[in-house]
């Protein structure tokens, strides 16, 4: 039987969890870590949270893993602290990552985090000729579902008979039964939806009855077996979130995201929760699960918006997913970079509860990652290839930087072993 073969079938016996682990760690080769590439895409997505910066980190064993976010500063500081450590000792490398600087990480150091945890999960998958997926105890469900932010993808919206860009001069109605037609679980709009904004004027008491008008539109497109969300992305004060909510309420939004400011979050999501009946989700800006973790305990938010990079990678994800496995609260990532998605399907396979994902680039390739995420018809599958199941052609990549020294290296330990701050 080959080792793949072999691993695979221990991991699907009983007691997976606790045998599979010990196995992986027998048949993984001794190896260092040697360096970290770090390369602009052409096109390079300038918005932060979706930053699709690639990282590369090589081995002494000749296994190099990829990984996607953040910025060169903040990749190059972090990148700093893996030199010359064992890749296959992820979890001790996130924890030093994360105390080994004066300040503790914050949104977007836990973004650079991300990628290069991403790069470490890519190399041990492809040291054990494993998918994500089975790292991490085994896919659930062979897909996860999708859904798409202002309709169809500009070749699938023509084809629908739409004008340029997305959907083009299709009506809302239209937009979103062609975006359900297609394959895809929900079509999601933001809070402009209603009527142009005039002078970049953004009345929010006005703007709440627009949005039900449309939400209303919305739901005769998707049908009784499609389903639909809006994100308020933050622009409605608690007083015209509550009257927008209570508004659209019968036309079974499948959730309302942001409906709050950020600061104010823990204190008007739980309130609000109390108010309407409208699913809520927050999370697309949050970092680490201690940003969020009251609201999914208490059960304030249905969905949490959590996703890779910016959580700070894998290792944190499948935290935060067990945070939500345990109270009962789906996860519906937001849409990063296509590396970073493509990891997405190989975590929240594994993970039982309910999984809806953002994913804006339809059916087309993307020619730097000749591999990479396995998408048809409104979902995205999981597959065997190792690791994150992705390849990069560095050929059409820009090197912007190289780190191979050690950074900041005075971390202590207690007497148990743990790690503690410097």
């Amino acid at each position: 039987m080959q080792r793949r073969s072999f691993l695979r079938a221990l991991a699907a016996g009983t007691g997976a969890s606790l045998i599979a682990p010990r196995i992986s760690e027998a048949a993984l080769p001794k190896a260092k870590i040697t360096k970290i590439n770090i390369y602009e895409p052409p096109r390079r997505n300038m918005i932060f949270n979706q930053s699709d910066m690639i990282v590369t980190v090589e081995t002494d064993a000749g296994i190099t893993g990829i990984g996607e976010g953040g910025t060169r500063d903040t990749l190059e500081q972090c990148a700093g602290t893996l030199i010359g450590k064992n890749p296959f000792r992820i979890d001790a490398i996130w924890q030093e990552m994360y105390i080994a600087w004066f300040y503790p990480p914050g949104r977007e150091k836990a973004h650079a985090m991300g990628a290069l945890d991403m790069a470490l999960w890519d190399i041990k998958g492809k040291a054990l000729g494993l998918p994500l997926h089975d790292l991490l105890g085994g896919a659930s469900r062979n897909f996860c579902e999708c859904y798409a932010t202002s309709g169809l993808p500009t070749e699938a919206a023509r084809a629908a008979g739409g004008g340029p860009g997305r959907g083009g001069a299709m009506s809302l109605k239209d937009r979103a039964k062609a975006t359900i037609d297609s394959g895809y679980r929900g079509f999601r709009v933001d809070a402009s939806i209603g009527g142009a904004i005039n002078d970049n004027i953004f009345n929010t008491h006005e703007r709440v009855r627009l949005v039900a008008q449309a939400c209303k539109e919305i739901r005769e497109g998707v049908g009784t077996h499609g389903d639909w969300m809006i994100d308020l992305h933050q622009k409605f004060d608690y007083a015209d979130a509550l009257r927008c909510c209570r508004l659209i309420e019968e036309y079974e939004p499948y959730f309302v995201e942001d409906p709050v400011r950020d600061e104010h979050f823990l204190q008007d999501i739980p309130k609000l929760r109390q108010m309407t009946t409208c699913p809520l989700t927050a999370g697309e800006e949050w970092g680490v699960r201690w940003d969020f973790n009251k609201l999914v305990e208490n059960h304030d938010i249905d969905y949490i918006r959590a996703t890779l990079p910016n959580v700070g990678g894998i290792t944190e994800m499948m935290k935060v997913a067990a945070l939500c496995e345990t109270h009962s609260v789906g996860i519906a990532p937001h849409f990063t970079g296509p590396i970073s998605t493509a990891a997405l399907v190989g975590c929240l396979s594994t993970f039982s509860g309910p999984v809806i994902m953002e994913y804006n680039f339809g059916g087309r390739n993307i020619p730097y990652l000749p591999e990479c995420l396995d998408f048809k018809a409104g979902k995205a599958y999981t597959n065997e290839r190792p690791g994150l199941g992705v390849t990069a052609d560095v050929k059409q990549l820009k090197l912007i930087g190289s780190v191979d020294q050690v950074g900041r290296a005075t971390i202590y330990r207690r007497p148990d072993g743990s790690l503690t701050h410097w």
